[in-house]
């Protein structure tokens, strides 16, 4: 009898088990048919909104932890961090009417945006050889005779527009003349035969804006085609190019910011198109790490959303620049940030546009509504993750017409050629305004547009700081979020802290061998969001904040202790089961 009855309850248990599986597999099914808590765990790992993708997502987001992660140096002190992130890609040169381009200025200012990346294209500049920066392409007034107009005349006018609208310039310094070029059939974006012509154009540029444009990107792109022309990828001659120019542009004005290249993201190993990553360590090999200030990159998120955590090298996402900070940091440059040249998603999944435009779906596919989404959560991931990230680049604000609406990436605008906006338009403006400047991971230097100071507070140069400045100052305020918070000034041996508002309590600073002092504001076991206010009776130095987040490594011993006792239950449970049904 008793062997008769165990198969029996062992396929009896298989059989409860089943339905307990097939009831999981149905509430599993429920919640991501209906977006709801686990959906919205799925999101977060994966960026992925469809309950097929999420899934999937899940597995290859498990799989990341089969494979070393990046190393990204978060507590490294940067520089070119800690500013205004917002900024928007600009084609104001191609607005023939100059009440056209201030419109377009207004509106992004209007919006909230602190940056426009802008062309200066080579070839519109300096277009019929060498040294002349006069314009004989067109006829003006239309008389039927060639008119000759000061080439300068449009970029003084898109300058002006900047400072008079509190915009900063990143000038994108690139598409050399024909002239120029070995010849004709080169290929519009091809290098120039001799490199000095490039770095007497990005001279001539940056002699006649010094001191109102700060900021040069030298190139766009050089890793793919058709950006150097009909010609394979070479980043050892990319190298020589960015050194040369980094070298002339910092005689011209040393305070100027080199910005390399926005490399593309590629998984590509062709003479055409180079892996970014590879094409980057080249671009050290060669001594790169010399030439320029900020490393650029486009952040396309493509296929999933802002928030997709899964890191695989041969899939493009939004948290790409994981992988180029992680060479960045193996080459020495854990001090310089990213900057994000490009960024946005393609709403091309839309009724009313054309399937059969040239490039649909190379982008990725989004609707109108999901891009517009996307980018205040990009923006948010950044500023509460990347330390290293500084200011990043909607793609793009506006074309002068449509008529490149047969191309794929014209779908990318934020408002229309009759100014009309688009939905990102509205969310990015509502984000922007709502945004509170905070500090979180990383260690923050004292220019953070998150900390202010009284009137009278002044930088001054200061040899031991982080960044040889620090902020000479009676206060300071800020707003911060981690698990740990910590001053680093030195001056006075006591400061007067006040949380939220609440009552002043002293705080003693531990001197460190450099004779700063470390404090901490604030410790919890949960990352926490508060208000700082720190002040002392005399002025002192303010060097920085160091936030830290180790609610992970706080929770877990907790996570895991309630996990053994859920576990040690279900054990003790199963096996009254089991005996229950052997008596049966």
């Amino acid at each position: 009898m008793e062997t008769i009855e165990s198969p029996r309850n062992t396929w009896r248990l298989l059989a409860g088990a089943g339905v307990v599986l097939v009831l999981l597999a149905a509430l599993l099914g429920l919640d991501l048919a209906n977006r709801g808590l686990v959906w919205q765990v799925f999101w977060s790992l994966t960026g992925e909104e469809t309950p097929v993708a999420q899934v999937r997502g899940m597995v290859e987001w498990l799989g990341r932890w089969t494979r070393a992660q990046p190393n990204t140096q978060p507590l490294a002190v940067m520089t070119h961090t800690g500013v205004n992130p917002y900024g928007i890609n600009t084609f104001l040169q191609q607005e023939v009417e100059p009440e056209k381009r201030e419109r377009q200025v207004r509106m992004i200012a209007e919006a909230g945006f602190a940056w426009i990346r802008q062309e200066f294209p080579w070839e519109d500049i300096e277009i019929h050889g060498r040294g002349d920066f006069i314009d004989r392409r067109n006829d003006i007034d239309g008389d039927g005779q060639i008119d000759a107009i000061d080439a300068w005349a449009k970029y003084d006018h898109i300058v002006d527009l900047a400072e008079r609208y509190g915009l900063e310039i990143q000038a994108r310094l690139s598409n050399p003349p024909v002239w120029a070029q070995a010849s004709p059939d080169s290929g519009d974006f091809a290098p120039p035969v001799d490199v000095q012509d490039f770095v007497n154009y990005a001279v001539a540029v940056a002699e006649r804006y010094r001191g109102r444009i700060r900021y040069y990107q030298i190139w766009n792109e050089p890793n793919i085609y058709p950006e150097w022309g009909e010609n394979a990828v070479d980043p050892e001659a990319y190298t020589e190019l960015l050194c040369r120019t980094h070298d002339a542009l910092k005689a011209v004005d040393p305070d100027i910011v080199v910005i390399d290249g926005a490399l593309a993201p590629t998984v590509a190993l062709s003479e055409r198109d180079l892996n970014d990553f590879i094409y980057l360590q080249r671009m050290y090999d060669a001594g790169a790490g010399a030439c320029f200030d900020i490393h650029s990159m486009q952040g396309y998120g493509l296929n999933s959303g802002p928030t997709d955590r899964r890191m695989r090298p041969t899939d493009v996402n939004y948290a790409r620049n994981l992988y180029v900070r992680d060479i960045m940091v193996a080459n020495g440059d854990a001090h310089k940030p990213i900057w994000i040249s490009e960024a946005a998603w393609s709403p091309v999944d839309e009724p009313d546009v054309p399937r059969d435009i040239i490039g649909y779906g190379n982008y990725g596919r989004v609707t109108k509504a999901q891009a517009a989404a996307y980018m205040p959560i990009a923006y948010e991931r950044a500023r509460r993750e990347w330390p290293w990230i500084g200011v990043i680049n909607y793609w793009f604000f506006k074309l002068p017409s449509d008529n490149d609406r047969n191309q794929a990436y014209y779908y990318f605008r934020m408002v229309e050629p009759d100014f009309t906006p688009l939905p990102v338009y509205d969310t990015m403006r509502e984000y922007i305004e709502t945004e509170t400047p905070a500090l979180f991971l990383g260690i923050h230097q004292e220019t953070h547009r998150a900390i202010t100071y009284p009137n009278g507070a002044r930088m001054a140069a200061e040899p031991t700081a982080q960044l040889r400045q620090a902020a000479e100052t009676t206060a300071a305020a800020f707003t911060a979020h981690g698990t740990q918070v910590s001053l680093r000034w030195r001056g006075v041996p006591e400061l007067q802290l006040s949380i939220d508002g609440g009552p002043a309590s002293a705080i003693h600073g531990v001197e460190r061998a450099d004779g700063w002092l470390d404090g901490t504001l604030h410790a919890s076991l949960l990352a926490e969001m508060h208000d700082f206010q720190i002040s002392a009776d005399e002025p002192f130095l303010f060097d920085s904040v160091l936030v830290l987040d180790r609610t992970a490594e706080q929770v877990m011993p907790v996570v895991a202790a309630g996990g053994g006792v859920l576990l040690l239950a279900l054990g003790v449970l199963l096996a009254a089961v089991w005996k229950r049904l052997g008596r049966g």
